[in-house]
């Protein structure tokens, strides 16, 4: 095995937001091996095409990385780069998260032309999200408001709000700062009133598991708190079967050697929020993340979930 590589393709939708986190990736590849020539394979997927339903309703994020696994069996690419939040918490054989990057901002942010918070929001106005997740904690909070579907990229979704489709959007903070549209932002939503999606914010890189090579090249990518705070996240969804279909949330966060993870199941009208917090050494991430989806089970999360798969199987 080469100690270094010499040439790396890296598969990624060809969204603005995902060839962004794309070159991303590759200049950090660069500054590790500057003798590397690393390419970019640019796909569309099926989630990027279909933009006329929810996520929910059409096979959940999923559908962003398929085609990326594609190339990545066939051997037209060696990596590929996803939000990690877009990334499946079953992979299953052949496929492995090899490296999870340093996370950026990991809060929603509402993005609006005429209201400075969600409070500013009169009763009636439509506030537009692609997510269940934000959906159910915004009508928990404001059950005065309307919230709407919104599908697409970023520019589309921000041509939506500023056509006047929408009173105000939530978005992910980490997309609009990555394409230098922070000035967009209003507000970032506290998690408290807003808590985040298992790995929002994180980039996340997919790799087939026989390629031990590829493997040891991203190793020096990877940042151990964002790991230890993904594993006990996506351990949280996995416990759950967490989905788009579903209201879920978790995120973690990495303090003087603890680890402190929040955990999140609602009915998608917030009329139900059900809320879990787990303490304890980084290193037992994963276990903190199953006992945080106990907590959410013994509330009766078990009856939320068994409902929203009945309802989405009959869609």
């Amino acid at each position: 095995m080469s100690s270094t590589p010499r040439v790396l393709v890296i598969a990624t939708r060809a969204s603005r937001l995902a060839l962004w986190q794309a070159e991303h990736v590759r200049d950090r590849l660069l500054q590790l091996y500057p003798d590397c020539q690393v390419d970019l394979l640019k796909m569309t997927t099926r989630g990027d095409q279909i933009l006329d339903r929810t996520l929910s309703k059409v096979g959940g994020k999923g559908l962003f990385v398929k085609e990326l696994e594609t190339a990545l069996l066939d051997g037209r690419a060696h990596l590929a780069v996803h939000s990690l939040k877009d990334v499946p918490v079953e992979l299953g054989s052949p496929f492995q998260l090899s490296a999870v990057l340093e996370r950026d901002d990991p809060c929603d942010a509402m993005v609006s032309n005429d209201y400075a918070t969600l409070q500013d929001l009169p009763a009636g106005a439509v506030v537009g999200t692609s997510s269940l997740r934000r959906e159910s904690q915004i009508r928990e909070r404001f059950p005065e408001l309307i919230v709407s579907p919104l599908r697409g990229n970023l520019d589309t979704r921000l041509s939506k709000l500023d056509r006047g489709d929408y009173a105000a959007i939530i978005l992910a903070a980490a997309g609009l700062r990555r394409l230098g549209l922070a000035s967009r932002i209003r507000t970032l939503l506290p998690i408290e009133l807003s808590l985040p999606a298992a790995g929002q914010g994180a980039l996340g890189i997919e790799t087939i598991e026989a390629r031990e090579d590829v493997h040891t090249w991203l190793r020096p990518l990877i940042c151990a708190d964002t790991t230890a705070c993904a594993l006990a996240e996506r351990a949280v969804s996995r416990a759950l079967g967490g989905s788009c279909q579903v209201p879920l949330a978790a995120y973690a966060q990495v303090s003087q050697g603890e680890l402190i993870l929040q955990a999140l199941v609602a009915e998608p009208d917030g009329t139900r929020v059900l809320r879990a917090q787990r303490r304890g050494p980084v290193l037992q991430a994963e276990r903190l993340g199953h006992e945080a989806a106990r907590d959410l089970l013994s509330q009766g999360a078990d009856e939320i979930l068994a409902r929203l798969h009945t309802e989405s199987s009959h869609d």
